[in-house]
């Protein structure tokens, strides 16, 4: 297995686009893996070959940048009742978290990550879950991380490396972690390019694009204002 591969998972969205930029930093070869789940902003998918783009020419990272992977897991939409697998209002539910949590789906994105780099020879996974700044989701957790690191290594019997760059970082501080990686260019590109919004929403903002309301928004907005204000 090469240790100076990467396979990152990336979603279209702010996080997965600067754990993209990082990864591409550090390791020699990078693909990239997306998928799609049914998810009400599907949308996301659609900016990813742009930000791939724009990574190459902010940074000059072409030549570490290999091919890209999206995988149809739909069937995980169809199982879940939630508002991002369902025309549905975003709201907490009575246990405590919120609708937007879709079951697993952190668990299988990261199980079928490493079944693919398995066959491309790949030991690093490299995830944009985060502990402290995000919706109370247990699966972005660093030990349910850990732990899934484990139990990978264990059932395919190779030593895959989980890499979660933004697990101790705000919003800001990933907003931080971009510009440090690749300058006013990167941030722009992320800031124009990628896709948070939980609704699909790609009304302009000076921090994105987005409803500006639910969860997603919110967090992206009130990251870049901090981060504006450093």
């Amino acid at each position: 297995m090469r240790d100076d591969a990467a396979l990152v998972l990336f979603s279209g969205g702010q996080d997965s686009a600067t754990c993209l930029a990082w990864a591409l930093d550090r390791f020699g070869h990078v693909e990239t893996l997306g998928f799609d789940y049914a998810q009400r902003h599907v949308i996301e998918l659609e900016t990813r070959a742009a930000m791939r783009d724009a990574l190459c020419r902010d940074a000059g990272w072409a030549a570490k940048l290999g091919p890209d992977h999206v995988l149809d897991l739909r069937a995980l939409g169809g199982i879940s009742e939630t508002s991002l697998t369902r025309d549905v209002a975003i709201e907490m539910e009575t246990g405590g978290l919120p609708n937007t949590f879709v079951p697993g789906r952190n668990l299988i994105f990261l199980t079928f990550a490493a079944a693919l780099a398995y066959r491309r020879g790949i030991r690093n996974i490299v995830t944009g879950v985060c502990e402290t700044d995000y919706s109370g989701y247990p699966d972005c957790r660093d030990d349910t991380i850990k732990a899934l690191q484990v139990a990978i290594n264990l059932g395919m019997e190779r030593r895959f490396v989980l890499h979660t760059p933004l697990m101790w970082r705000d919003k800001a501080a990933t907003w931080e972690l971009a510009e440090k990686l690749g300058g006013p260019a990167l941030i722009d590109s992320i800031r124009t390019v990628t896709h948070s919004c939980y609704l699909g929403d790609r009304t302009p903002h000076e921090w994105g694009a987005g409803c500006g309301t639910c969860p997603a928004c919110e967090l992206r907005a009130a990251g870049w204002r901090k981060y504006q204000c450093k």
